[in-house]
């Protein structure tokens, strides 16, 4: 009888991998014909909310401004965009950074207005303004006792 070292730790490594970074494909969005799109990797994200807007950053280092799309439609802001790797005829010995295209979507509220939306991407830091609209912003009123 041999023995074998087992090691849990690269076990586990080998499970997160796998289900981890998934394919590019599109699944099923409930029982509607339509379909949800699912990027290779997906950014971290940071969304905060202030009186006059919300705040959205993502972190997407190595990734070209050119190759990112930021729309809104029907209440939805979708970020698409692609990481390329750009050394594929050479022999890599360790790979963990995340490369091909990613898709991230977030149902806004009523609130926002989506016509206003300003992006800006520096240093892999895509940050967005999503301002509120003037009658969601909170006001004061202070009331006089008579």
């Amino acid at each position: 009888m041999s023995l074998t070292l087992w090691d849990p730790f690269t076990e586990m490594e080998n499970l997160l991998n796998k289900y981890g970074r998934s394919s590019r494909k599109s699944l099923p969005a409930s029982s509607s014909e339509q379909t949800m799109e699912v990027g290779d990797w997906m950014p971290s994200t940071d969304i905060v909310e202030n009186p006059d807007a919300f705040n959205v950053k993502l972190e997407i280092p190595g990734v070209e401004k050119e190759d990112v799309k930021i729309t809104v439609e029907n209440n939805v802001l979708s970020i698409k965009g692609e990481k390329r790797h750009k050394y594929e005829d050479k022999k890599h010995h360790r790979v963990e950074c995340s490369y091909g295209s990613f898709v991230r979507s977030f149902t806004l509220p009523n609130s926002v207005d989506g016509e206003k939306v300003e992006a800006v991407y520096n240093n892999g830091i895509l940050e967005l303004v999503l301002p509120k609209q003037e009658e969601a912003k909170p006001r004061l009123l202070e009331i006089q006792v008579k």
